[in-house]
């Protein structure tokens, strides 16, 4: 059996005063075009996981955020490729979110994260983010 590229990207989980979480909707065409997604990107060489999801959120929302608590590790596989999402929580500090690599952005309430159409392997973090604000 072919073994299968591994993506490893560093996925940001951001949240504001009102408990709301950023998503942005990914560009049409390419991979998952026109999906919605917890932003962040691919580690680059030498990168802390922390200091990638700094850099993706800055380059691609132009924010400013404080990378807090490991939350989740998703392993998924697709037809083509392997990812591996490594999920922190991140404080929004400040800036305008604006869709510098996306479509659009958007605030969601937890509770209406499933009313948004995501690539396959972010239902396993929007199932532990219900999960775990039930829990509050």
């Amino acid at each position: 059996m072919k073994q299968l590229p591994n993506k490893i990207i560093g996925v940001a989980v951001i949240t504001n005063q009102q408990g709301e979480i950023l998503i942005d909707r990914r560009l049409p065409g390419g991979v998952f075009g026109g999906l919605w997604e917890f932003p962040g990107g691919k580690i680059e060489a030498d990168e802390t996981i922390e200091n990638c999801i700094t850099r993706e959120i800055k380059e691609e929302l132009a924010l400013d955020i404080e990378v807090g608590a490991h939350l989740i590790t998703v392993n998924h596989s697709y037809a083509d490729f392997q990812v591996t999402l490594i999920v922190h929580h991140c404080h929004y500090l400040g800036g305008s979110p604006q869709p510098l690599e996306s479509q659009e952005v958007c605030w969601s309430k937890v509770e209406h994260l499933h009313n948004f159409s995501f690539p396959e392997a972010n239902y396993q973090i929007i199932d532990m983010l219900i999960t775990s604000f039930r829990e509050r």
